[in-house]
């Protein structure tokens, strides 16, 4: 797929950066693949004595959605099953790539039945004969279901065998390319999913709990920063297969999180070469009407195929990101964010039998932002700059035994450094109208993590039902590095006389370490086709944290007759502690000083010593002499209920109630007369969530979807949190902790997304999102809550987002590489209303402009020209 896009035009100058970095990155990235690329080619022979035998056979084909008019569409993502008794008890099944293709190998001479099946699409089967050294070719078509008006029959309750106890969102891959997202990043698709929330400040929340202290898999394997937890390994939108978010994952196996649970499957190299290739072509920006820079380059590649026909599989995708956003509020030229780097994904899979897959990838993921946390009130010369980079090696070995069991083993490490720093070495000053000078705190994090989980499921057993037990152990280990300094910080008052002044002393190196070991036991229980359970439990000892933590979980799915499906589920989750924690107390050390207005000091200065708080036998909480060993805790439970509406429509209604406790919160406490003040780390912190969701899907035709949300929700809990103060970067002002409205608190919001097939061959999918404003508190000079934290709002949100396109054929057959292409052609726009949406308000009562909006959002328009397959 070759993609042309010209980008919006933005009123702001840009320089694009050199062309060489972009040969460099490829030309690494290729050094890579020619080092991992040879040892496996050296260990040809071991493939060829691996095989099941010399004549084994191969069956593969399309799989294609056929309308009415016997037009086909070729499918991906679609499930396909091959059992047969000469390759035993436990069917093989795949996924459709790109292309619709699927592919079975290493197949043994006999009879086998062929399945795929699709919601609102009669199933397919086929029974086949193979033959020694046959290589079938087996199309599949899945046609629409028949709708008749004459006699009603009432059919039995649906099996729910392979019915989950744990509703999720998913996300397929066409939706990345198709839906109007303001980044081609999985994280800004995150948002369109009911109960996910992204802050005024850009981080994402699920059930009420921030990103870090959730967790995201990719193909099951932990990629998050080692330090903070937060979702900051970029993973390429083009190598997505499904994304899915889970409120309720009541599944024994997952751990280490107490907020929610997001997957990302990637798929599999394919077995023919394939290619693409998105936006090649920059964005420009001008101004006055003439064209004065590059706005943003974000050219993606994507490669795949048989490097050894039926054994060896490769693919290779590589994005370059090169933007500048500006930001309304601030003065031109001097208001963007710069963001550089490149995302590396590379994927090896080896078939060593019909039964063993080994599959390697390779993440790499630089990064710089340019002034990243700028806002209206915010310039670029009190701003912080962002930098990482990293690699993720995985290691994925399935094996199938001849009694249906599969052992699946999974081995990553990962390398992420990380630092940030300002402009400058200026004081930064903190005004009533916002910040100036210089941002105060640099820092560098390097950061390792290793995770090897062994996973072995079971075969299906009877015994009052049937039984599909897994059980598994999941070992992490988790090191850094780093260091933290930090310059002076003034609070002004609005005729610029000081009122307060932060320093800080003794800046020395951080480290801090974490083994994490737990065992799980998974069981799915079918009593019969209309009851299943999922009971489990998860055992875990981590050495900065719990020393041992039991967490039962038990989930539910009844269906009450062929339309609803009644789920429930329950369960305790224990997150990891976060390794800012771990070493806290070497931060370096602030000291307190206030000023009158005459600019006189008011008593001496105090000094709060950072130490480590544990609840004591009375009231209060006094001094810990070592890390606490504690770990966040949350309980979940949730009810819900799914029901088939007549035309392609389903419904869902369900309640979440989530309660977490054990939160590593921050309170600065002065000492009274001669007595030491403290800076404490606590694990007092708790948070509530709960959750009224209501959400309706639409399925008028194959190729045409529709999902609206409205979800009615409130999140509650202690404020200065360690992960809210420190992550992405330190604030310069801690208060006194407080319990209240916390910032993802959305009372109401109606999210709705889209694709849809019109006339002339239009394809149009709009974005809709609604919701009450983000709350924010009123400060006085020294930044102190004047009334209730997070009392006020700020205007209701709304934005409306689409993409429009048609697809042309391509003249020029006679091309090879343009063969079978067409041209796409169309627009998206961005906040189509143009409503101003501000991101920002004067919240310190002393302002002049106090209680005025800020940084509003503006219309963001562009062109789409693709070449597509």
């Amino acid at each position: 797929m070759i993609v042309i896009r010209p980008k919006n035009i933005e009123k702001s100058p840009g320089t694009h950066p050199a062309s060489a970095a972009i040969i460099l990155s490829v030309a690494r990235a290729a050094s890579a693949l020619i080092l991992l690329i040879a040892p496996i080619f050296n260990s040809e022979a071991v493939f060829a004595a691996d095989d099941t035998k010399p004549d084994s056979a191969i069956i593969q084909g399309i799989v294609n959605a056929v309308d009415p008019k016997g037009q086909t569409t070729p499918l991906e993502g679609i499930s396909v099953t091959l059992s047969g008794e000469s390759q035993g008890p436990q069917p093989l099944s795949t996924l459709t790539d790109a292309a619709g293709h699927y592919q079975f190998t290493g197949l043994a001479a006999g009879t086998y039945s062929l399945e795929a099946n699709l919601d609102g699409f009669n199933p397919f089967v086929k029974s086949i004969a193979l033959k020694p050294n046959d290589a079938l070719i087996e199309e599949v078509g899945l046609e629409l279901k028949t709708v008749t008006s004459n006699v009603e029959v009432q059919a039995e309750a649906p099996a729910i065998v392979e019915q989950s106890t744990e509703p999720d969102a998913t996300l397929a891959s066409h939706q990345f390319l198709a839906l109007p997202l303001a980044e081609q990043k999985f994280r800004e698709a995150l948002p369109l999913v009911p109960g996910v929330v992204k802050t005024r400040d850009g981080k994402l929340n699920f059930k009420g709990e921030e990103e870090s202290q959730g967790m995201l898999l990719v193909d099951s394997a932990q990629m998050v920063d080692p330090v903070t937890g937060s979702f900051s390994i970029a993973i390429p939108t083009a190598v997505i297969q499904t994304l899915n978010v889970y409120k309720t994952p009541f599944n024994a196996q997952y751990g280490n999180f107490s907020g929610g649970l997001t997957t990302i499957e990637t798929k599999p190299p394919s077995g023919s070469w394939q290619y693409g290739l998105t936006d090649p072509i920059p964005g420009v920006r001008g101004r006055n009407g003439h064209l004065v820079g590059i706005s943003a380059e974000t050219p993606q590649f994507y490669l795949s195929g048989p490097l050894v026909k039926d054994r060896l599989n490769f693919s290779e995708t590589f994005d370059y990101t090169y933007r500048r956003k500006p930001v309304r509020g601030l003065a031109w030229p001097n208001n963007e964010t710069e963001t550089q780097g490149f995302n590396s994904y590379t994927s090896f899979q080896a078939i060593l039998s019909s039964r063993h897959v080994l599959t390697t990838s390779i993440d790499v993921f630089p990064l710089r932002r340019q002034f990243a946390d700028i806002n209206s009130l915010v310039p670029q010369s009190a701003s912080s700059n962002y930098g990482q980079k990293g690699v993720s090696i995985g290691v994925a070995d399935n094996y199938q035994f001849g009694s249906g069991a599969l052992l699946t083993t999974v081995v990553q490490y990962t390398k992420f450094d990380s630092n940030a720093y300002g402009q400058g070495p200026q004081d930064m000053l903190i005004t009533p109208e916002g910040w100036g000078g210089n941002y105060f705190n640099t820092w560098t994090r390097n950061a390792h993590q290793f995770e090897a989980l062994p996973i072995l499921q079971l075969p299906r057993k009877a015994w009052h039902g049937s039984h599909e037990l897994k059980v598994g152990a999941d070992f992490t280990r988790r090191t850094y590095t780093g260091t933290s300094q930090s310059r002076p910080v003034q609070l002004l008052r609005e005729d610029g006389s000081l009122a307060q002044r932060i320093d800080f002393e003794s800046s020395g190196g951080l480290e801090g370490k974490d083994h994490d070991i737990a065992e799980f036991v998974q069981d799915h229980w079918m009593l019969s086709d209309r009851l299943a359970l999922d009971l489990g439990a998860r055992l875990s000892s981590q050495s900065l944290g719990r020393s041992a933590a039991l967490a039962p979980r038990a989930g539910m799915a009844y269906s009450l007759n062929s339309k609803t499906l009644v789920r429930a589920g329950t369960g305790l989750f224990y997150d990891r502690v976060p390794l800012l924690a771990a070493d806290f107390t070497d931060n370096p050390t602030r000291v307190v000083s206030l000023f009158d207005p005459a600019g006189s000091m008011v008593g001496a200065p105090v000094v709060y010593h950072n130490a480590y708080l544990a609840t004591g036998s009375g009231p209060g909480v006094v001094r810990s002499l070592g890390d606490l060993g504690s770990s966040p805790r949350n309980f979940t439970w949730n009810v819900e209920v799914d029901r088939e509406l007549p035309r392609n429509v389903t419904l869902r209604l369900g309640y979440i109630q989530s309660r977490t406790h054990n939160l590593f919160v921050l309170n600065p406490l002065p000492g009274s007369a001669g007595q030491e003040s403290i800076l404490g780390l606590a694990d007092t912190g708790n948070s509530r969530y709960r959750e009224l969701e209501a959400t309706v899907r639409l399925h008028p035709g194959s190729r045409n979807e529709l999902t609206i949300s409205y979800v009615r929700s409130q999140t509650r809990g202690d404020l200065n949190t360690l992960s809210d103060l420190y992550v992405p970067f330190e604030q310069p002002v801690i208060r006194p902790n407080a319990y209240g409205v916390l910032k993802s608190d959305i009372p109401n919001r109606l999210v709705s997304s889209g694709i849809f097939q019109f006339p002339w061959k239009l394809t149009f999918s709009p974005v809709v999102d609604v919701h009450t404003g983000y709350p924010y508190s009123q400060v006085d000079v020294l930044q102190n809550y004047v009334g209730q934290p997070n009392s006020q709002r700020l205007p209701t949100y709304f934005s409306l987002d689409f993409k429009v396109y048609r697809e042309f054929q391509v003249p020029f057959r006679g091309i090879g590489v343009m063969k079978h292409r067409k041209f796409r052609l169309g627009l998206y726009s961005l906040n189509v209303t143009n409503h101003s949406n501000p991101l920002d308000v004067y919240n310190n009562v002393t302002s002049r402009y106090f209680g005025d909006f800020a940084g509003f959002q503006h219309r963001v328009t562009g062109m789409v020209i693709d070449i597509v397959q």
